[in-house]
């Protein structure tokens, strides 16, 4: 194994940022074979496959994974050194207005209740949290960053994978006591299913009953996350819930644990907006916070 050159690594974070390496060596500033080269060269040094490549990009291996959150973690230190020495020096705080588009859901029950740290770590700074069903359009500059299900593939955009989550099937304790224990998938065919409205469900990954056999077709929908949640929690039926709403509620309890259903979130923000002082500090803050507490992505 050779000797791991630091150098190297800012060319393995532009392209898991950007997700090519032609978008990578944009960022950077260099072309794309030397973006190649030396993300081929660090893997030679690891002895580990960073990246897959895709006919969308480049997504990184579990090995990639396992890399980029040291190197987030590195980089959240040198952010705090610099911080720590523009204090000093008297640089000015962060200051303006940014306006953060994410799913409702998300925004509701991890972003909403963790925003006063953010608010007390950047007192100057105003927040516009956008957490409705669907999202504004960074590439139309209808927000400065989104939160999304699925990586861009066109546009003057910069992404970034937030986290993966897992999604599972709920039902309220006392459905569960009126109707009986679930066992089996053959079993949910008798129970009332709650979902979203099909044709205007406003992105394919939330499509979630179409994964499940067995479950039928939803009966009672909504294009609201929450209200979904409120339906579930009081008795209507069983539903599909992402695990950092269904394990925060004690009302709940999850099905068929072996149903388990794999989405993601990616960070998005347009290229020209992206090296802004209050925008990085958003971006710094959420993916700090998500990192923090993975725990709530997956199933328990």
């Amino acid at each position: 194994m050779q000797v791991m050159d630091w150098g190297d690594l800012p060319f393995f974070l532009a392209v898991a940022e950007h997700g090519t390496l032609a978008r990578a060596a944009l960022a950077l500033r260099t072309d794309p074979t030397t973006v190649g080269r030396r993300v081929q060269k660090l893997e030679r040094a690891l002895g580990a496959r960073l990246f897959e490549h895709t006919p969308g990009g480049h997504v990184t291996t579990p090995a990639g994974e396992r890399l980029l959150a040291k190197a987030r973690g590195m980089e959240r230190l040198a952010a705090e050194a610099r911080a720590a020495g523009g204090a000093m020096a008297g640089e000015a705080p962060v200051k303006g207005t940014v306006r953060l588009s994410v799913a409702e859901g998300f925004g509701t029950w991890f972003v909403a209740r963790r925003i006063a740290e953010l608010a007390d770590r950047h007192p100057g700074l105003t927040l516009d949290l956008v957490a409705n069903s669907g999202f504004l359009n960074p590439t139309r500059r209808e927000t400065d960053l989104a939160v999304v299900l699925a990586r861009p593939r066109k546009g003057p955009l910069v992404s970034r994978k937030l986290t993966d989550y897992t999604l599972g099937l709920y039902a309220a304790r006392d459905y569960l006591e009126r109707h009986g224990t679930i066992a089996s998938k053959a079993e949910l065919a008798g129970h009332r299913m709650i979902g979203y409205i099909p044709d205007i469900v406003y992105a394919p990954e939330l499509r979630y009953l179409d994964e499940l056999s067995n479950a039928g077709q939803a009966s009672l929908r909504s294009s609201s996350i929450n209200a979904q949640h409120r339906m579930i929690a009081a008795g209507a039926g069983l539903g599909v819930l992402p695990h950092f709403i269904g394990a925060l509620d004690k009302s709940l309890v999850p099905v068929l644990l072996e149903l388990r259903i794999a989405r993601s979130f990616w960070l998005v923000t347009h290229r020209e907006t992206a090296a802004f002082p209050q925008v990085r500090a958003v971006m710094d803050w959420l993916v700090e916070a998500v990192s923090a507490e993975k725990h709530l992505f997956q199933a328990v």
